[in-house]
């Protein structure tokens, strides 16, 4: 079980060659982009989960 979850974990060499392959793909100009549309997509949903607890503890009251 233990040896399973080793091959898991993601070594330096490997992050390199995934982000040299981002690079190749995507290319220097349109990653900030890309990270940018990521940020805003996980605040969205962050606001969203706070929106659905509120509505939750409302209706428990």
């Amino acid at each position: 079980m233990i040896a399973q979850s080793i091959f898991l974990i993601p070594g330096p060499m490997q992050i390199v060659i995934v982000v040299l392959v981002i690079l190749l793909l995507f290319g220097g100009k349109k990653i900030p982009e890309l990270m940018r549309g990521l940020g805003s997509g996980i605040k969205e949903f962050k606001d969203a989960s706070k929106e659905d607890e509120k509505i939750e503890d409302s209706t428990k009251e």
